[in-house]
């Protein structure tokens, strides 16, 4: 019997509504609704209020926490979710599972494109950044010959993937130095050196839009602008490819993706946007996803299922959709709809600039202190939440103990040369940087 006999019988309609869940056909019992969204609770009008924002996390009061970089506490909204998903998936898993997962999944997409300005049918989700960047550089249809180009300044996660791809492919792989001195460079000499090191045969730019080494942000637009130039004189098949890391600047920043310029976006929502831990998205051009191929299988595709039951290739380009993996999955936690939403309702722009206000406060206090080295940029064209010093006669690792000390939760970075670093976001308080500033100033 092969595949396409079996799923003719009897074999297919004893899980038909677990794969229509899967799949995302509609509601497979008529009769029951979807449940009603978690209460937000308060008007909208109580998020212009920062106290209001702050008393929607359960952090503990007692420390001052500036690591929002790393892995964030969920504010209300999302935790009534992931509570409300879980009870249910625990009172009724096949039956919850089946009227929801699908809803839920589409409803991520839709508020993900709302936030980044795109189209929903171009925003893949995956787990993390780590994920995004994986199924992206290793599903590019690269040949030898060609050459996949990134920076020293990139993470681990960014450079594993392409070193990955690059033996997979025969693909060359090549990093640059960007700058040399973060904290005194301009937009001029990013772009100057991004547009040296690329050649003819280079397919893939792989940037970092926030470096979680020093916390320079890259002048995206710029870098786009110069990069058009040179594509617009290359055939679609060798255009170079911009690809960003974006994680540090997504729930931070007020752009969409036409700001960027660029044709991939991975990002997690675990970190500034305060989402469920285990998501994340990407986002791509349409003409770019063609350029990939699949890893895991989606269960989100209806091409895939019926390719499998055909035992034929799905039919139609890549796209977001069918990059999306499948699999079962800790269900309750991937749900990032209300972490978007909670970010629109207190308004992009504002969140950009109380996180921007918060940064130059800090970033202006390490600076006027003689004992202080500060690496990340002043210029908030060049940064973003991201703030990294260090202290003469002090190592990173004993900055951040002395400063968890006084509760006052510091990371340093996780690079070969590393810094201290501080990262406010909007759970801070003009009187907490305050607070940090005296406890750094005391450790001359």
């Amino acid at each position: 019997m092969n595949r396409r006999t079996f799923l003719t019988g009897t074999g297919l309609a004893a899980t038909a509504g677990l794969i229509a869940a899967c799949r995302g056909e509609p509601d497979v019992e008529p009769g029951i609704k979807p449940e009603a969204p978690p209460s937000r609770g308060e008007d909208s009008s109580q998020a212009q209020d920062w106290a209001w924002v702050r008393s929607q996390f359960a952090l503990r009061p007692d420390q001052i926490h500036l690591s929002a970089l790393l892995v964030a506490s969920h504010p209300r909204c999302v935790r009534e979710a992931i509570d409300q998903f879980r009870r249910n998936l625990n009172e009724d898993p096949v039956a919850y599972l089946e009227r929801e997962n699908n809803r839920r999944k589409r409803e991520v997409r839709v508020e993900a494109a709302k936030y980044l300005g795109v189209d929903a049918d171009d925003v893949a989700l995956t787990d993390s950044t780590t994920m995004g960047l994986g199924l992206v550089y290793n599903g590019f249809r690269l040949h030898p010959g060609q050459e996949m180009l990134t920076t020293e300044h990139a993470y681990y996660a960014t450079h594993e993937s392409l070193r990955v791809a690059a033996a997979r492919t025969g693909a060359t792989l090549r990093k640059v130095v960007l700058v040399e001195r973060p904290e005194t460079t301009t937009e001029e000499e990013i772009v100057a050196r991004i547009v040296q090191a690329l050649r003819s045969n280079t397919r893939v730019l792989a940037l970092t839009w926030v470096h979680s080494s020093t916390g320079l942000k890259l002048p995206m637009h710029a870098i786009h602008e110069a990069v058009n130039e040179i594509n617009a004189e290359r055939d679609e098949e060798d255009r170079i490819l911009l690809c960003l890391d974006g994680v540090h600047g997504l729930g931070v920043e007020d752009v969409a993706m036409d700001d960027l310029g660029c044709d991939f976006f991975m990002a997690g929502c675990h970190k500034w946007l305060f989402g469920p831990r285990g998501t994340g998205i990407v986002w791509g051009r349409p003409e770019a996803w063609a350029a990939t191929r699949p890893t895991i299988p989606s269960f989100m595709d209806d091409a895939s299922w019926t390719a499998w039951g055909t035992e034929e290739d799905p039919a139609g380009p890549t796209n977001a959709t069918r990059m999306s993996p499948g699999g079962f999955k800790a269900f309750e936690h991937q749900w990032a709809a209300e972490a978007f939403r909670f970010h629109q309702q207190i308004g992009k722009a504002r969140v950009a600039e109380r996180t921007h206000t918060l940064n130059r406060q800090l970033k202006e206090g390490l600076d006027a202190m003689p004992h202080v080295a500060l690496y990340t940029p002043l210029s908030e064209r060049l940064s973003a939440g991201i703030v990294c010093f260090g202290i003469e006669g002090w190592s990173p690792e004993d900055v951040v103990s002395r400063l968890r000390k006084q509760n006052i939760i510091a990371t340093t970075t996780p690079y070969a040369v590393s810094y201290a670093r501080l990262t406010p976001s909007i759970i801070n308080t003009p009187e907490e940087i305050d607070t940090a500033l005296r406890a750094v100033h005391e450790l001359a």
